[in-house]
């Protein structure tokens, strides 16, 4: 975009790219335009992203956990969901990741938190004005849509409908300012689908693929990337299908340690959901009757806020958990549900921590859970990570990573975004020891450490011993996924031939990916150089490149050879160097610049 001048038709490598909306891409060339074109300051907007995500949930548990007890503390709610949400795993790894989904789970947030003020302030009596919330909702409701499409949409409707529903309020809809809103969210919305569709009108496109005879942005964008990938028939299909039951434990894992709690807010969550909106207090003769008005009135404020807390929390998690259990998913499609799961942990640990009627009973669930739970699960990955951090031995200088590791090969065996963590080997180990020992210091502090403050009543002690374990536990992990990024990504290889370049110029260099761009899109950031790809036509770029307007990128092995004899220099980024040079070496000169993460650049000068 910053290139090209262009902010609303997406190019990667010159072809345009119609997969998402550009909210993600404007945030990232708006940091870059500030700070210099840098790959922190392109992830500068996500970390600040997930900043305001946990002020968000902060402030939210803030109103579904306040109660009326004058000894309970108000925040502790609020303060223990966005610890949860700042130290557990999922939020951690898919902030490593460039990828809308955390701020998706803002939006969400936000958007419920919005909702729940303009419908307290048009259900009271000489409430204020509901004008401002709705119109922020919109505005939510309008980023969530340029972040990942028409979901922004459907998620917070589905939660205003059916928690109106369910609650028999839905008389009060047409309260919420619905022209109004509808204009906001138009007009921030609006004006990039339309510009978008315009610029990239339908064109012929080829047949025998399952593609209509004609189709442009709107094909693509709209049937394509959303109700052709919730029904699975999405053209191409390049992505991965990750069973239901799998998806739900991911949900859960991402949540780790802090899910352990979540159980022991059921039942004070079933309790509520059975509770009647109305409430009157047992007559005491000896109060005067004001006194026992001013009770009744916050008893019944008290029962309703927590109906509230229930029906929010269950309904949003349902919603984002029951789409994708019907449509396509991936398995970290889930992330936008986690506030809700911190919310609901937080809960019963607020309770515990706070001197109110269920305290006791609370306590002493979070203390079976814990002792069940959390201490068993956490002194077993203990044992596993002191075993290797004590008996694997530290790699030989110079040792890749790669040479140590079990690769599955194939792309269909890394469909999972973790699923390199399954490559590793006891000889592997070596190369983290250091973060295998922190994290069985972490594991432990977060089972018997903080089981042990629990047990005799500290649970606040407890709670911040969790979340201090925790963050060295993923410092561990960020020092350990460091060792990875050889293999991850190709900034080294990038270098080199930024390097190469530098000490012998030529204008007609010709950068070359043996594969599809995913295989080395790290190339196109570092060197600034636009790519050609063998065999690489297919999966995102497959759809852009029936456009006239497409780059001559896309290489065959004929052509390869061709240019590997011919004049220019070229370099050929690959993961088979030795079947390449063999056959190249009937060609030309073929040289090793670098190597790294299991891929090589060999060169023909």
């Amino acid at each position: 975009m910053m290139q090209r001048h262009d902010y609303v038709t997406p190019y990667i490598n010159g072809i345009r790219f119609f997969d998402k909306p550009p909210l993600m891409y404007w945030m990232a060339a708006g940091s870059m335009h500030l700070f210099g074109i840098h790959d922190w300051a392109a992830r500068i907007p996500l970390a600040l992203g997930f900043l305001a995500l946990l002020l968000s949930v902060y402030a939210l548990g803030i109103r579904l956990f306040t109660t009326i007890s004058p000894t309970a503390n108000p925040d502790r709610g609020g303060f223990y969901a966005a610890l949860a949400m700042a130290t557990s795993i999922g939020p951690y790894l898919y902030t490593r990741f460039y990828i809308p989904d955390i701020l998706l789970a803002l939006w969400m947030t936000l958007a419920v938190h919005l909702f729940l003020i303009a419908l307290d302030r048009i259900s009271t009596p000489q409430a204020q004005n509901a004008l401002l919330p709705c119109l922020a909702f919109a505005a939510i409701m309008a980023l969530n849509v340029l972040t990942k499409g028409l979901i922004g949409l459907v998620f917070p409707i589905a939660f205003v409908f059916l928690y109106l529903a369910i609650t028999k309020q839905l008389h009060l809809l047409l309260k919420l300012h619905l022209l109004a809103s509808t204009a906001i969210f138009l007009l921030i919305a609006a004006p990039w689908h339309i510009l978008a569709a315009l610029r990239t009108p339908a064109i012929a496109l080829p047949q025998g693929v399952g593609l209509p005879a004609t189709g442009g942005w709107a094909w693509f964008y709209l049937y394509n990337e959303h109700i052709a990938r919730f029904l699975s028939k999405r053209i191409p299909h390049d992505y991965g299908q990750t069973p239901i039951w799998l998806f739900w434990l991911f949900t859960a894992l991402w949540m780790v340690p802090w899910v352990a709690f979540i159980p022991a807010s059921i039942p004070g969550i079933l309790r509520a959901l059975r509770r009647k909106q109305a409430f009157v207090l047992a007559h005491n003769s000896d109060a005067p009757a004001e006194v026992i008005a001013h009770k009744e009135k916050s008893a019944i404020a008290a029962i309703r806020r927590n109906r509230q807390e229930a029906i929010t929390l269950i309904l949003w998690i349902g919603i984002v958990l029951g789409f994708f259990t019907l449509s396509a998913r991936q398995e970290y499609y889930g992330l936008p549900a986690l506030p809700a799961l911190a919310l609901l942990s937080a809960g019963a640990l607020a309770v515990a921590d706070n001197r109110l009627a269920d305290r006791a009973k609370v306590q002493r669930s979070l203390l079976r859970w814990s002792a069940w739970l959390l201490v068993p699960l956490t002194t077993l990955v203990a044992i596993i990570c002191e075993y290797f951090a004590f008996t694997s031995h530290p790699p030989a200088p110079g040792t890749d990573i790669v040479s140590l590791l079990a690769m599955a090969g194939g792309t269909e065996a890394y469909n999972l975004s973790l699923s390199h963590v399954t490559d590793l080997t006891g000889a592997a180990m070596g190369f983290f020891r250091g973060p295998l020992a922190a994290t069985a210091l972490g594991m432990l502090g977060i089972g018997f450490g903080s089981y042990l403050l629990r047990r005799r009543g500290s649970t606040y002690a407890a709670n911040l011993t969790l979340a201090a374990a925790m963050t060295l536990t993923l410092l561990a992990a960020h020092d350990g996924l460091t060792r990875f990024y050889p293999i991850l990504g190709s900034r080294g290889l990038a270098l080199a031939i930024n390097e190469a370049q530098l000490r012998a110029p030529r204008t007609d260099d010709l950068i070359i990916i043996d594969g599809e761009l995913t295989a080395g899109s790290t190339l196109i950031f570092y060197t600034g150089q636009q790519v050609h790809l063998i065999n690489g036509r297919v999966n995102g770029l497959w759809f852009g490149s029936f456009w006239p307007d497409s780059p001559h990128i896309f290489e065959t092995e004929d052509s390869l050879s061709q240019l590997w004899a011919g004049p220019r220099r070229v370099f050929l980024f690959t993961y088979d160097p030795t079947t390449r040079a063999k056959v190249l070496a009937t060609y030309g000169t073929v040289q090793t610049l670098a190597s790294a993460g299991g891929k090589t650049v060999l060169t023909n000068r």
